[in-house]
């Protein structure tokens, strides 16, 4: 892992205690910080999460903020011309999704770790499919596993 992309489902469990996923969403928050990781927080995160909770109240020092800019628009623009929303999904969720993928592409960050197996890790693992991206989705509610930070090694022994 050489770098890894928040979404909002994990900064909600990381933020409250009372989420199911709140101890796996700090451990792999502290191993990051263990092992150098960079944590990336996508400014379309950070206003999902700001609808419900200050982003002021995730210590941001922590985060490097990516901004949303004109190379994530164009690779977004990109990526969305090979896929079709499959119906039932929320056009807006997928769209926000793809722009968040995007960004990963543009600033080759390999994970992205987050809740929403429905919509963000989907779409991710048909544009890895597609080979338009190779980012890897961490699922919060697969719990810990110290693999992703051993590329992708368990321990034998535990």
């Amino acid at each position: 892992m050489n770098s890894l992309l928040v979404d909002t489902g994990f900064l909600i469990s990381l933020a409250d205690p009372t989420k199911l996923h709140h101890t796996a969403a700090v451990t792999y928050f502290k191993e990051a910080l263990a092992h150098g990781v960079p944590i990336y927080l996508s400014s379309i995160v950070a206003s999902e999460f700001h609808v419900k909770q200050p982003v002021s109240d995730l210590g941001l020092r922590n985060f490097i903020v990516l901004p949303f800019n004109i190379d994530h628009a164009l690779r977004c623009g990109d990526l969305m011309k090979h896929m079709k929303r499959d119906a039932g999904d929320d056009r807006v969720s997928v769209k926000d999704d793809v722009k968040i993928i995007a960004q990963c592409s543009c600033d080759e960050i390999s994970h992205l770790i987050t809740l929403d197996e429905q919509t963000l890790v989907k779409y991710l693992a048909r544009f890895n499919e597609l080979k338009l991206v190779s980012t890897k989705a961490i699922l919060l509610s697969n719990g810990f596993d110290a693999s992703w930070f051993h590329n992708g090694q368990a321990q034998l022994i535990p």
